[in-house]
């Protein structure tokens, strides 16, 4: 349960007005696009123009280098071997770096490390295969950065190495021929947050030594899905090669994506930014998580549409099980949190014996979303664990892994997400550890919905979705617009797709409309009809039988008027409370009616939300969470499956009984003992 705070961007209406005046766009448009901070008419024209600016490779460090060292390995008629890595951004950068070597007839080969008998980046034994094959150069896309050692033994094989990569670096670099990377130290790269497919493309254009925007037909689409799979912020010359891939792809995709799109069920003509994020990059993602990456990289490079179907097909069943495995561990790492109060931790850490370690970034993404808390999943192999995390706002992640590098085998990644490895006997060391951190070095955040602007429900139409077009492609740092409507009233609640999600009806003053909740069944619905809500939407245009109509997607809900000030400070008391920091506690105590209250509304199965809503505006987040988890530990009602159950013919006991109660009474927070 994760409840976040609502933020209304702040926009000059006289402002966008003027904007969309100058720059001849939508009025919405111009009005989205004062909020998220462009004030500049020529900025903003850059931003809408379709002329891609991409950022010259010649401001990279160590790129002539790389270019001497790779030209010299082709000119000597050397087998040169592209070391990738197994997730979408590794791999399309493998498959860009061999469709061009492949068009110079250059001896080469890929090798992609398995995730489960090798993990994350270059390794010993790997070498000594490259090797064994008379690899005279490797070259590494998407990894190298941390590998020190690992390049250090390639050397003493006589073995050339060319890093390029765009994670973090740590202190010192590896010793390699060329270090390709936009977060190095001294770096005049213009705009670093790029993924690794593009870095590896930009030595490629070195190469050629063309400008980036002379090659972008050959290498968009491939560059496009990596960006997005990668989750780089679409701004700037992301934004640019965004747009050519997505353009590419319609007109003219490679045979290995026309395959992808045809088995996910994509049209070309409405391919865009989601699409590729929720239908391209997972299946790609799939072989790498659950067998060989390298099948996707040779259905990309696949010229042969039933070839590239068949491999497509194949990839398509690995998704298929992907989630149904990331389902069964995200609720195995539910329990494991909630039965251990994890879940009130600054960040979470969770582990699990033999977890299927292709899902766990996943897995770290859903319980970050659940608990609205950075989130590190471990899989437990023997004495070792390792694992993946993902950030919540704007933490670095990263930061905090490395405030624990001392214990750690292994690390790497940026702000959003890590992936890391450290001894089994260590995982609760390194959980005190990192939250330690959090709590000397950040200040509490709770999980944020932004709205682009509010709306009244009577202006409600296609012509909305039309008017912020021109702002697409969405995705980090360039969200879908989001809208709120406010103060509006629950009038009916009906489940459709066999009672997984809701469509709820809703009235404002005289507006009646209709909005689609999903994933959320009746039970574990936190509101009621007669509730006064306020919305944040999502727009989209639904085409049924020629028809066009507005599809309303809620992203959140809460009660109107609600005080957010109490309900964060609540929150921040109960993590404390549970997770055993010191708190004053006299602000959170509670009566024993205020307890029967609480428990005489539990009739039917409902969620811990829905019963706090209930008492939002009275009793407050903190009595009625307290509460519900007194009557949990004395056995009056019980929690199962993410619902509160009423138990029947409950045993009358006293309160003293109760741990909690007693612990509130011992602080002097209990005001009413009789």
């Amino acid at each position: 349960m994760s409840y976040k705070k609502w933020i209304i961007a702040d926009f000059d209406k006289a402002f966008a007005k003027k904007i969309a005046e100058e720059c001849d766009i939508d009025p919405i448009a111009a009005l989205i696009l004062s909020s998220r901070g462009y004030d500049d008419p020529f900025e903003i024209e850059q931003f809408l123009s379709d002329d891609p600016i991409i950022s010259s490779h010649r401001e990279l460090l160590d790129i002539d280098k790389a270019v001497e060292c790779i030209k010299n390995s082709m000119q000597n008629d050397e087998l040169i071997a592209i070391y990738g890595d197994y997730d979408c951004d590794g791999i399309c950068a493998t498959a860009i770096f061999y469709k061009y070597f492949s068009s110079k007839n250059v001896r080469c080969i890929y090798y992609i490390p398995d995730r489960f008998t090798e993990g994350y980046g270059i390794n010993s034994n790997a070498i000594d295969a490259l090797y064994s094959k008379g690899v005279g150069t490797i070259i590494t896309v998407d990894n190298g950065i941390s590998a020190i050692q690992e390049i250090e033994y390639a050397k003493t094989l006589g073995i050339k190495v060319v890093v390029t990569d765009h994670h973090l670096p740590k202190e010192t670099l590896p010793d390699a021929c060329a270090v390709v990377n936009p977060h190095r130290d001294n770096s005049q790269f213009t705009f670093k947050d790029v993924c690794g497919t593009v870095v590896a493309y930009k030595l490629i254009c070195a190469l050629e030594d063309k400008e980036p925007e002379e090659l972008l037909d050959y290498y968009s689409d491939f560059l496009a899905i990596a960006t997005i799979g990668d989750i780089m912020p679409l701004i700037d010359e992301n934004r640019d090669i965004v747009k050519c891939g997505i353009n590419k792809i319609k007109y003219k995709p490679s045979t290995g994506i026309e395959a992808i799109i045809s088995v996910a069920g994509i049209t070309r003509n409405d391919i865009n930014s989601t699409k590729i994020a929720f239908g391209v990059v997972p299946r790609i993602n799939a072989s790498g998580r659950m067998g060989d990456a390298s099948r996707a990289v040779e259905l990309l490079l696949c010229d042969n549409i039933l070839s590239a179907l068949e491999i497509a097909n194949r990839i398509d069943e690995d998704n298929i099980e992907r989630h149904r495995v990331e389902e069964t561990i995200f609720k195995e790492a539910c329990e494991i949190v909630e039965k251990n109060n994890y879940q009130y931790n600054r960040i979470i850490v969770v582990a699990g014996e033999d977890w299927h370690s292709g899902v766990l970034g996943i897995v770290a993404s859903k319980l970050s979303n659940k608990y609205g808390k950075p989130t590190i999943v471990l899989t437990i192999d023997g004495e070792n664990a390792y694992g993946s995390g993902r950030s919540a706002g704007e933490f670095s992640l990263f930061d905090a892994i490395d405030s624990c590098s001392d214990i750690l085998t292994k690390y790497g990644g940026h702000d959003a997400a890590a992936g890391l490895t450290l001894a089994y006997k260590d995982i609760e060391h390194f959980r005190l550890k990192i939250n330690d951190y959090l709590l000397k070095n950040t200040v509490f955040s709770p999980p944020c919905v932004r709205l682009d602007c509010k709306l009244n429900p009577i202006a409600l139409s296609t012509d909305i979705c039309y008017s912020f077009a021109s702002l697409e492609p969405f995705g980090q740092k360039n969200p879908t617009p989001v809208f709120g409507l406010f103060e509006c009233t629950i009038d009916r609640i009906t489940p459709i797709g066999s009672g997984k999600h809701l469509r709820i009806f809703l009235k404002r003053e005289n507006v009646t409309f209709q909005a689609v909740l999903f994933g959320c069944n009746e039970q574990n619905f936190a509101f009621q009809i007669g509730d006064t809500v306020d919305l944040a939407v999502g727009l989209e245009i639904n085409s049924y039988n020629g028809n066009q109509n507005l599809s309303i997607k809620i992203k959140e809900m809460r009660l109107s008027d609600c005080d957010e000030e109490k309900l964060f400070s609540d929150i921040s008391k109960c993590d404390c409370l549970f997770s055993e920091t010191d708190v004053e506690y006299s602000p959170i105590s509670l009566s024993r009616e205020e307890i029967g209250e609480v428990y005489r509304s539990i009739t039917a199965p409902k969620s811990k939300e829905f019963i706090i809503n209930r008492f939002l505006k009275t009793l407050g987040y903190a009595k009625v969470y307290i509460a519900i988890e007194i009557l949990c530990e004395l056995s009056l009602i019980k929690f199962d499956n993410g619902l509160l159950y009423p138990i029947k013919n409950s045993v009358k006991t006293n309160l003293n009984n109760s741990v909690l109660y007693r612990k509130l009474l011992e602080k002097g927070a209990q005001n009413d003992v009789n």
